[in-house]
């Protein structure tokens, strides 16, 4: 008799909740001009982050995931800003639909599964975004706390998500490293 993983259940609880789940307008609202605003403080972090997408002013992105959507447009100063508009020029569709799906790629350094539609210049701009853009949340924290007290705690984050990291390698249907072929 095959047993379940308690993970699957939990998985499947979880998507059948976020289907039934509709957090009100103001919620939704705020929670994505938070993320913008996350977004921003990141990419100032990094000038060179800021020039491409000032190249890119004005151009309408779209981010999908079931039926949250985000739509964002690049700033001449090379930020972000929410924008209501029809269409799209890029739309990044994230294809995976359980949040412990989405989770468990992350954890292993992978990306999610996304389906691009639209300009491939702006594409290729906001794939180089995310490949090369990183919060460095043990700066922000030393700010409030002080260096060494933000560097324990993020020294102890990495140990935390290197643990998970391998956790989540170790989960049944995780993707299997390729063997190496004998010479």
């Amino acid at each position: 008799m095959a047993t379940q993983s308690p993970f699957y259940l939990a998985a499947q609880a979880l998507q059948q909740f976020g289907a039934t789940l509709t957090p009100p307008t103001w919620l939704k609202d705020e929670t994505l001009n938070r993320l913008v605003l996350f977004l921003n403080h990141v990419l100032m972090q990094e000038p060179e982050a800021m020039r491409r997408l000032a190249r890119q002013k004005g151009q309408r992105i779209v981010l999908q995931w079931q039926k949250f959507s985000l739509q964002l447009s690049p700033t001449p100063a090379g930020l972000l800003e929410r924008v209501q508009v029809d269409g799209f020029d890029l739309r990044l569709t994230v294809t995976d639909e359980s949040p412990l799906d989405i989770a468990s790629a992350l954890m292993r350094g992978n990306k999610p599964g996304v389906r691009v539609e639209g300009d491939v210049q702006l594409a290729a701009e906001v794939n180089w975004l995310i490949d090369h853009v990183r919060w460095d949340a043990e700066e922000d924290l030393a700010r409030w706390i002080g260096d060494a007290p933000a560097h324990t705690l993020a020294q102890f984050t990495r140990s935390a998500i290197t643990a998970l990291k391998k956790f989540a390698a170790q989960r049944p249907g995780a993707a299997e490293p390729t063997p190496k072929a004998a010479s």
